[in-house]
C-alpha cells in the first residue's frame, strides 16, 4: 500500500472527513515517526510494530558501475521491528 492508498482506505472508511482532513492527519503521523526517529528515540505500535535506527559504521564500499573502491561514511538507518500480533497475522 502506498501513502495515495492510504488516504483513500482512510476516506472510504471516514465519510465526515474531508480528503485534505485525511491528508494533514497522515502527514502529521508520519511527521512525528520521522521527528522522533531524527532526534535519535524509538516510535512503538503495540500490534504493529517498533521503528527506530541503528547505526552503520563506515567501510570501504564498491562503486557497481567501475569497480572502483569508494569510502562510505557511517549513517543512521531506519529499522522497523514487527510486533508480535503482525507475526502471527503474517504466519497463520
Amino acid at each position: 500500500m502506498i501513502r495515495s492508498e492510504l488516504v483513500q482506505s482512510l476516506a472510504e472508511s471516514n465519510p465526515d472527513l474531508t480528503p485534505r482532513d485525511i491528508e494533514m492527519i497522515v502527514s502529521c503521523f508520519f511527521d512525528q515517526i520521522t521527528g522522533r526517529l531524527a532526534d535519535n528515540g524509538r516510535v512503538e505500535l503495540r500490534g504493529f510494530g517498533a521503528f527506530s535506527t541503528r547505526t552503520r559504521d563506515a567501510r570501504t564500499g564498491r562503486n557497481p558501475r567501475t569497480g572502483e573502491t569508494v569510502e562510505v561514511t557511517a549513517k543512521r538507518v531506519p529499522y522497523f521491528k514487527p510486533g508480535k500480533e503482525m507475526r502471527q497475522r503474517l504466519n497463520v
